[in-house]
């Protein structure tokens, strides 16, 4: 049996209501490919409270902690969640704009220097792969 937790949130004196429950949010861990690891650095929870409020005890974590894993998880409380897809393919974009950069860092060191139209090629090539590949990798440092 799945328990829902109502919380009501006031944002510059809107009030709405967001039901948030801890198998929709491990369910969205899931669905964008993070470790528990990976959830815990990108909240700033504690893993061991990270798992514990997935595996059920919601009711027991501080509303602090609720919210910073909602909102590493793309899911702010709010009605209006982030779509799973879209939050991918940022994180591939981003990730993807990183490799470039190390790539042409690495190039002018040797003094082969990447030009701009190189460096969207390898962006492009790096974001596609990325889709590709396990979302694992989308999320690991």
């Amino acid at each position: 049996m799945i328990e829902l937790y109502m919380y009501w949130i006031v944002y510059d004196t809107i009030m709405i209501a967001a039901p948030i429950t801890h198998a929709g949010l491990d369910r969205r861990r899931r669905d964008l490919g993070l470790t528990f690891a990976v959830l815990s650095s990108r909240s700033g929870v504690p893993e061991p409270t990270v798992k514990r409020i997935l595996g059920g005890r919601l009711g027991e974590a501080s509303f602090v902690h609720v919210v910073a894993i909602a909102r590493a998880l793309g899911s702010p409380i709010s009605s209006d969640p982030q779509d799973v897809d879209e939050m991918v393919r940022e994180q591939a974009r981003l990730k993807a704009e990183g490799i470039a950069r190390v790539v042409q860092g690495t190039s002018a060191l040797e003094a082969q220097a990447v030009d701009d139209a190189e460096y969207r090629r390898l962006v492009e090539r790096s974001y596609h792969e990325l889709l590709a590949g396990s979302r694992r990798r989308l999320w690991a440092d």
